[in-house]
């Protein structure tokens, strides 16, 4: 039996959040060329521009990532609740994708507190793993 047989959603999830990071990716690149930034030079800390704008949200998704992709594997080898990991795992998604939006957009107030619900959902995903582990 396969460990991921109990966590059918987890793998679409897990799918969706590489695509999210590709587009970012591409919003990002698509941003430096419309606005002839040199590759490799860095980019001004200025909220008003929308390339250094994408270029915080492709960072901060490279920053919260790896924590997602490890507690996504400890809940599947510890084999923690169905639910509660794809539930914290969609919800870490869905909060990435609004949180992009909200800094795209430059919803600075909106932008934290979502970025406040990934890092919720990210801390219950470990809870879950926590929880079957003892």
């Amino acid at each position: 039996m396969s460990l991921l047989e109990n966590y059918p959603n987890l793998i679409t999830i897990i799918g969706l959040l590489t695509l999210l990071h590709i587009i970012q990716f591409i919003v990002l690149d698509i941003s430096g060329i419309i606005t002839k930034h040199k590759p490799g030079s860095t980019i001004a800390a200025n909220h008003d521009s929308f390339l250094f704008r994408a270029s915080r949200v492709f960072a901060n998704t490279n920053e919260t990532i790896a924590i997602f992709i490890l507690a996504s594997i400890f809940c599947i080898v510890v084999q923690a609740s169905t639910l509660v990991t794809e539930a914290a795992a969609a919800a870490y998604v869905m909060a990435r994708v609004l949180y992009a939006v909200c800094y795209y957009a430059n919803f600075q107030l909106m932008r934290s507190v979502i970025f406040g619900i990934s890092m919720l959902s990210l801390i219950v995903l470990f809870a879950a793993g926590v929880s079957a582990w003892w």
